[in-house]
């Protein structure tokens, strides 16, 4: 999206005042669907961090995803938790991960996520 809908933009911004993690949405970035809930940046890099931490291999990369720096602007990335990408009637991961998008790349997008199902 060479200038990022104005609706999107509102919705990330909303979420990052609230520090709601309730709103769901899928998005269309890089040909890929993402599905999940939408969460505030600092939440998001809390999270990523606290799986870093415990992971043995892994664990040095946590502190990268400290607090994020206040920034003046709208949001530039959407960040998903408990999200998975849609390929066919499959959700990948399946127990549903971290994403960070950029606004800029979102070609599409509703509000909702979609449910899927090998049945």
């Amino acid at each position: 999206m060479p200038k990022p809908d104005e609706l999107i933009v509102n919705i990330a911004a909303l979420v990052e005042s609230g520090r709601s993690s309730r709103m769901s949405l899928t998005v269309v970035a890089g040909g890929a669907v993402i599905t999940g809930r939408l969460a505030p940046e600092a939440v998001w890099r809390q999270r990523v961090s606290e799986v870093l931490t415990d992971s043995a291999q892994l664990n040095e990369f946590s502190a990268v995803f400290g607090a994020p720096e206040e920034k003046d602007g709208p949001p530039t990335h959407l960040h998903f938790h408990v999200a998975r990408i849609l390929q066919g009637t499959v959700g990948i991961p399946e127990t549903g991960g971290m994403y960070r998008i950029a606004i800029e790349d979102v070609s599409a997008w509703t509000v909702g996520d979609f449910s899927y199902s090998d049945h």
